[in-house]
């Protein structure tokens, strides 16, 4: 093998430009496919980023009006959920895994200490958190007790720690919000210079203080479990609609009372998309890499031309057929996995300085959408790219190899005398 390596070698020196030149086209082709790779990867984290910790799984349910008339009630009516549909959810439905629901209120002032700021008060459940990742850096969210014993406790965000508490740690701190005094137990994460202010209260306790115990939700966020079609999904949301239908007393087809918002159909439809453009991208990077293939396999033609008359002397000498096919491939082999290793390397060197210096992660908590984050290719890439390389130099190597294998001894000694 060594013998083997050591006159490959000698051949790609002697014809340095020759190689160069072809080395260039494959690795060329490479560099392409990794910076197409690690582009739309960097497109689909930055699409997938703007779900956050967001559940997957879970389906928004909106109050809406009534689009048609209705066993007497005029169409425009407009459907307020209320903490009884959240039972209705709960009991009926074996689908729903969890069920959590918002109720958003006015703009209240929030005072501590002499310092002032105005928020929007969000009455919530203990598992909206989980449902729509909600993250706190320090602290709790509500949990049972609080809905059960209506505290009046709330969870602040960074805006409004920054203007309130100055730095200072706000957790088991009296603040007064819409004239009520309530106890911080949670700070959420995100970005401390946004100018609007969410605090998160128990939705009980927003109930009463906020809207004189009225039950009204603003949305309720449900998570599903076992639907695995679109038919099953399609079943499903005509059987919650129904169901809703019935206790609200519009229509069962009127999807206008009640809007649905699927999160698992949104994500669904994302990563189709994304599926398609991973294939155009493989495409177009294979496409570009046949053609440093085809590259190889002339200039591989050409060097068995020049060298006919010494595949002539080793079979008169007793070599195999096998021997020169080994040879041949052997080498093609080498210029390919060499030249396409530095486009490999090249390529990754790249996408890691883009995500280095050209890329800045953003918070999605704060209504900012991120496009392009994070380009980089995992490491079942690389090896995708290293059977690619690999399968191209035995490619480029077939049919030079074989041609070289089927010269009769007598012609190739013949050849340039």
């Amino acid at each position: 093998m060594r013998e083997l390596l050591l006159e490959i070698w000698t051949s790609m020196r002697r014809n340095k430009l020759r190689t160069f030149l072809t080395g260039f086209s494959v690795a060329w082709g490479i560099f392409m496919l990794v910076i197409l790779l690690g582009s739309g990867n960097g497109l689909k984290n930055g699409v997938l980023s703007n779900f956050g910790n967001y559940a997957v799984n879970s389906i928004n349910l909106y109050g809406g009006r009534t689009s048609k008339a209705y066993k007497g009630y005029q169409k425009g009516r407009r459907i307020r959920m209320r903490n009884s549909d959240l039972e209705i959810l709960r009991r009926e439905f074996p689908e729903i895994d969890q069920v959590a629901a918002n109720a958003w209120y006015n703009t209240q002032t929030v005072t501590y200490n002499g310092e002032f700021t105005s928020a929007f008060p969000c009455g919530s459940l203990p598992n909206t958190a989980a449902i729509e990742g909600i993250k706190l850096s320090a602290g709790r969210f509500i949990d049972e007790i609080d809905i059960a014993q209506r505290r009046k406790t709330m969870v602040i965000d960074e805006p409004m720690r920054r203007v309130l508490f100055k730095g200072a740690d706000p957790l088991g701190k009296q603040i007064e919000l819409g004239g009520s005094m309530f106890t911080v137990i949670g700070i959420q994460q995100g970005d401390a210079q946004r100018n609007s202010s969410v605090c998160y209260i128990p939705l009980t306790t927003g109930q009463l203080v906020f809207k004189a115990n009225d039950p009204e939700v603003n949305n309720i966020i449900i998570t599903v479990q076992g639907i695995k079609t679109d038919e099953t999904m399609a079943n499903f949301e005509k059987r919650l609609l129904r169901r809703l239908a019935a206790e609200h007393r519009f229509a069962p087809d009127d999807k206008s009372a009640i809007w649905i918002d699927n999160t698992m159909e949104q994500y669904k439809n994302i990563m189709v998309v994304f599926a398609g453009i991973n294939l155009f991208v493989w495409i177009i990077g294979l496409g570009t890499l046949l053609a440093g293939i085809v590259g190889v396999s002339n200039i591989m033609l050409v060097t068995i031309t020049e060298r006919t008359a010494e595949f002539g002397i080793r079979k008169a000498l007793g070599a195999k057929p096998v021997s020169i096919i080994r040879l041949i491939l052997t080498e093609s082999v080498c210029i390919t996995a060499a030249f396409g290793y530095m486009g490999l390397v090249s390529g990754v060197a790249i996408m890691e300085i883009v995500n280095r210096y050209l890329v800045t992660p953003q918070q999605t908590a704060d209504g900012t959408l991120s496009i392009f984050l994070d380009p980089t290719l995992d490491l079942g890439v690389a090896v995708s790219a290293t059977i690619v390389l690999v399968a191209a130099g035995l490619i480029a190597g077939y049919v030079p190899a074989r041609r070289a294998a089927r010269l009769k001894t007598i012609d190739a000694l013949r050849y340039n005398k």
